[in-house]
């Protein structure tokens, strides 16, 4: 029977130490953030006990003490009443009751026994959303009442734990609360009768309902983003900022900082002024406040400015020789690292050149014979700009020599002597711009060719016209008549380009007339 007792004391032993160790687990992996902090939990249950010692006593007028192992005492309730300091540590007042079975054999008598503790001490739990696991050491008064003998009260200890499951804010259920009971008790002379010894187990479930606290309050938290999170210097960056648990009733207050870099406002989204600034990496930080307890959150948002890159460019000019007065497109290529825009911009050091684009015209009008130099530049849109320049060269050529001058002994024979013959009496007195034929206007067209090519070598060239009449009028009517004939001439000359200035007219009337021409009148051109 002996052997019976042992074995059971030690499997229980050892479910309670497993037990245990299970809700310390759980007591170390909970999270303790999202459960409310009730100020009292009031539990009620079933209760069971497993006093895990012998009772050793002298009845009345006994001689020998009477032992006998105590029964596990399944009839049993549990009350206990805790209050707490914070979400972790509370007080518990405990109380529990095991009743005997009320047989009435004297073998009954000594193995039942009934158990009541009245105790109080720490309570340790780690608060989860669902589970609330729990240690707990109880110091009280411990009365054990053997059948047999007399009731003795005596301080015990109990130290254990259990575990919670909550089902709403205000219950729980509780699974499981193992406590090894420890309590000393004797029955009889010291000198005859061991002591009786308490040293098992009391297993409860039951239900727990929790009052007062306040509501856990979730901390209010903010986020901040920025847009975009690398930029140039004076490239705008925006800050907003995000915050979650605030009180809906109230309004969110915003405030801006910076480090490095100036950030102010007072709405959730701030324009970040970046001009200036040198390459590297800069914060921005909100502060929220909806004015309450809880209601206050910072974040940080971090952007880089980046180092900003010039842009390049190179040119040239098409075509690369041209003459005094030609023109030649001048071609740039130009490229931004940081794909900028870029704008275009042309000089040069003769000539005339312009324009915002990639081409411009080059004239090169009134330029001398040599090299121009011609310097492209680009910027981009920053401010301030980032700029490059190129430079390319323009050959202008030398304007080829002067032709020859012609041969001026050939055009002075064919201008020596010219003669046009006009009818008789032509041009009249009434149409004195009549009276050339059109083989007379040959005649003195290619003379006026001749003449122009000889005044190129020789400028001071004259062309002498000399007017003749035969000597059937009167010595006045001839004289007239030659004036007018030397006139018509001229005229035709001057407009077919003769200047003025070189032609020089004389008129004969009658006068040095040949016998052969005298029907005819003639008009002679000499050179001077």
């Amino acid at each position: 029977m002996s052997l019976i007792f042992k074995n059971q004391r030690g499997r229980i032993s050892a479910t309670l130490t497993v037990t245990l160790a299970v809700i310390f687990a759980l007591c170390t992996s909970a999270p303790a953030q999202d459960q409310p902090t009730p100020k009292w939990e009031f539990f009620g249950g079933y209760s069971f006990l497993y006093p895990g010692g012998d009772v050793h006593g002298t009845l009345p007028l006994g001689l020998v003490p009477l032992s006998s192992r105590m029964e596990s005492n399944p009839r049993g309730a549990g009350l206990s009443a805790t209050y707490n300091f914070n979400r972790w540590f509370g007080l518990t007042l405990d109380g529990s009751t095991h009743w005997g079975s009320g047989e009435s054999t004297l073998a009954m008598k000594l193995d039942d026994a009934a158990f009541t503790n009245l105790s109080f001490g720490p309570k340790l739990t780690f608060r989860s959303t669902h589970f609330s696991p729990f240690l707990e050491v109880l110091v009280g008064d411990h009365r054990l009442t053997p059948d047999a003998f007399h009731d003795i009260d005596k301080l015990g200890v109990m130290a254990g734990g259990g575990l919670d499951v909550n089902v709403s804010r205000h219950i729980a259920l509780r699974l499981l609360r193992a406590d090894y009971v420890m309590s000393s008790y004797r029955y009889g002379p010291k000198a005859t009768t061991p002591s009786t010894d308490l040293s098992g187990v009391r297993l409860q479930a039951g239900i727990v309902f929790m009052l007062g606290g306040d509501r856990i309050v979730k901390a209010a938290t903010a986020d901040c983003t920025v847009q975009p999170g690398e930029v140039f210097a004076g490239e705008s960056v925006t800050a907003t900022a995000k915050g979650s648990n605030f009180n809906p009733k109230r309004a969110v207050k915003y405030s801006w900082s910076g480090t490095g870099v100036k950030a102010s406002g007072s709405e959730a989204s701030t324009q970040v002024d970046t001009a200036g600034l040198d390459p590297g990496p800069y914060s921005v930080t909100a502060g929220l406040n909806d004015g309450s307890k809880h209601g206050v959150a910072t974040c940080t948002a971090r952007f880089a400015v980046k180092q900003p890159h010039p842009p390049t460019i190179t040119c040239v000019a098409n075509p690369a020789s041209v003459r005094a007065g030609e023109t030649s497109t001048v071609t740039a290529t130009a490229n931004s690292p940081d794909g900028r825009r870029l704008t275009y911009s042309y000089s040069a050091d003769a000539g005339n050149i312009g324009g915002n684009t990639a081409r411009a015209t080059l004239e090169s009008r009134d330029a001398r014979p040599g090299t121009i130099t011609v310097t492209c530049n680009v910027s981009d849109d920053r401010s301030p700009a980032l700029t490059a320049s190129s430079t390319t060269t323009l050959n202008i050529q030398a304007p080829p020599p002067p032709p020859a001058p012609p041969e001026t002994s050939a055009i002075e024979k064919r201008l020596a002597i010219h003669s046009i013959y006009f009818a008789t009496a032509r041009p009249r007195v009434e149409h004195p711009e009549a009276g050339l034929l059109s083989s007379q206007e040959q005649t003195l067209t290619a003379l006026t060719g001749d003449f122009k090519t000889l005044l190129q070598s020789k400028p001071n060239a004259r062309l002498t016209l000399e007017g003749h009449a035969d000597p059937r009028g009167t010595a006045e009517y001839n004289q007239a008549l030659s004036e007018r004939r030397v006139n018509r001439t001229r005229q035709f000359l001057i407009e077919q380009g003769v200047p003025e200035a070189s032609i020089q007219t004389k008129a004969f009337g009658e006068q040095e007339t040949s016998p052969t021409l005298r029907s005819k009148t003639r008009s002679k051109r000499t050179l001077n």
